[in-house]
């Protein structure tokens, strides 16, 4: 079964720090993370996806446990 799709919805709270502000953005990885293309997870492994079955693991996460 396809995972669902998650939608980008930060909410601000008033006690905590986005995780975007508190890393250093010149570090590589930080950088090497705006360079990868994830839609082209999404078009290569979502065909693999069974509609059947129990949700799935979504894709970003399986490509990024490897």
């Amino acid at each position: 079964m396809q995972p669902k799709k998650q939608t980008a919805s930060p909410q601000l709270d008033m006690f905590r720090s986005r995780l975007a502000n508190i890393l250093d953005h010149g570090h590589l990885l930080r950088r090497l993370s705006g360079l990868i293309d994830r839609d082209a997870f999404e078009r290569e492994f979502g065909e693999l996806y069974s509609e059947e079955g129990r949700p799935g693991i979504p894709i970003r996460m399986m490509v990024g446990l490897t």
